[in-house]
């Protein structure tokens, strides 16, 4: 059995191989590399072959020496996705979506992990090998977790069982995911009464096509698990589609949590809305009541600005006194009016 010491060393050398696995059927594996891997026979135990999907090396031993159908090999080398599920003879060609998390070397360089994504990663799955496969950029903490399981001796023992595994584990990552969007709907609550509203109209923009997109993949997701847990499969065995099944219904719990985070965004941008008109209503009252009390000392300075004759008080001292105390009055009369209809 390989160290996880060795692992680390092992994991990734080999072009287009992230690992390639020989299992035990007791929980444990054996580490072996493509030159094992190209010869392997099936009555040498169920092995799991992890490829990076976009390497040369990956791609030409799927066309043309893993034995596939072209077919088979194309969808399993198609770029773009969706989850699902096709049954072909005994084997099923599988498609689904999981986080895609920084891995340890990025965040080591960039002290602060990445915004994590859903990626694909298409899998062949028969009653003696899995084949497995994903970007070379991309990162599954759900893979390796498995891996490390099974270097520990507490794997799956047969391939239906390695299936609803890697299942239950990428619908397990999706929890922190939908923790922290909704945390932040928690903190944009807050935010909304007191922060800059174009900040918080931004970030709810964000969070909301954020929750598109993810419930764009987990909807199909969800039908992708139903189907493998009611499919006829041999190598399925009656406890492995009871755990599907459970993995399905816990999927379902976090679309409907998604969905509650997406009605939540909704009702926040109609609340900042709300806001926004509220203030935008109170600066105008503000400036109206402001032209309010300007208007009278305006009109007086207007009339007794002209420069024609006529205009009474030019010969008298006090009549300047005179003015600028009417027109306080007047303007502390327009004030109580204001305050009393309740415009300031």
């Amino acid at each position: 059995m390989v160290e996880l010491t060795s692992l680390a060393t092992a994991y990734g050398v080999e072009p287009g191989l992230r690992f390639a696995l020989l299992l035990d059927g007791r929980g444990g594996c054996r580490q072996i590399g493509w030159a094992e891997a190209s010869v392997w026979r099936p009555e040498q135990g169920m092995i799991w072959l992890h490829l990076e999907r976009d390497d040369p090396v990956a791609v030409d031993w799927i066309n043309n020496k893993a034995g596939f159908d072209p077919v088979i090999a194309e969808a399993l080398l198609e770029e773009e996705s969706r989850p699902r599920v096709e049954p072909v003879d005994d084997g099923l060609l599988i498609i689904l979506r999981g986080v895609c998390a920084t891995s340890p070397e990025e965040v080591a360089e960039t002290e602060k992990p990445a915004d994590p994504d859903l990626i694909p990663l298409h899998l062949w799955v028969d009653g003696n090998r899995v084949i497995s496969l994903r970007d070379k950029g991309h990162y599954m903490t759900a893979l390796r977790d498995i891996r490390k399981a099974l270097h520990k001796g507490k794997g799956p023992n047969h391939t239906g069982d390695l299936l609803a595994m890697i299942g239950d584990k990428l619908v397990r990552d999706l929890e922190p995911v939908l923790d922290s969007m909704d945390e932040e709907v928690d903190e944009l609550d807050e935010l909304i009464f007191n922060g800059e509203a174009s900040e918080v109209r931004e970030r709810l923009k964000l969070l909301r096509r954020r929750s598109v997109q993810l419930r764009r993949y987990l909807a199909p997701q969800r039908d992708a698990l139903n189907r493998m847990e009611h499919d006829d499969a041999p190598w399925l065995t009656e406890r492995d589609k009871l755990r599907l099944r459970e993995v399905t219904d816990k999927l379902m719990r976090f679309i409907e949590y998604l969905d509650a985070i997406r009605d939540r965004t909704t009702i926040l941008h109609d609340d900042l809305g709300t806001v926004i008109s509220e203030r935008i209503a109170r600066n105008s009252n503000r400036l109206a009541a402001l032209a309010a009390l300007l208007l009278p000392p305006s009109v007086i300075a207007g009339l007794f600005g002209m420069n024609v004759g006529g205009i009474p008080g030019v010969n008298d001292t006090w009549a300047f006194v005179i003015i600028v105390v009417v027109t306080l009055a007047i303007s502390v009369l327009t004030l109580w009016v204001l305050k009393k209809v309740n415009w300031l």
